[in-house]
């Protein structure tokens, strides 16, 4: 069983800056591919960002520029450095990573964490 260790939310002003940590641990797979979605309230989930394992990197229009996803193979992680914040980035971030077997891939999500932007 995946086990995803998710860190670094919190309260932040407008304009300021965090970083998300997702560390994966717990599979014999390798890694297709890890990303970062949120909620907002009464809203879907949506895709931040991902990166896959050869290293490309898809992000939503309303973060470009702004956000920054990375990983470090040896450590299982992944990160989401989150810059000029707004108060609509505010929602519950979580972390996806998807494994694959020869011929299956299967799909874990974090608990969660929460970012806050205050205006």
């Amino acid at each position: 069983q995946v086990r995803l260790a998710e860190s670094g939310g919190g309260l932040v002003q407008a304009g300021g800056s965090l970083r998300l940590s997702c560390a994966a641990s717990g599979s014999i797979f390798s890694t297709q591919s890890m990303g970062w979605y949120r909620q907002a309230p009464g809203k879907q989930r949506e895709l931040v960002a991902d990166i896959t394992s050869g290293d490309s990197t898809n992000y939503a229009d309303s973060v470009k520029g702004r956000f920054t996803i990375s990983r470090d193979n040896a450590k299982n992680t992944v990160y989401l450095q989150m810059n000029s914040l707004k108060p609509e980035d505010t929602a519950v971030y979580y972390c996806k990573v998807v494994k694959m077997s020869l011929t299956t891939s299967f799909t874990y999500w974090g608990q969660g964490t929460q970012v806050t932007v205050s205006s």
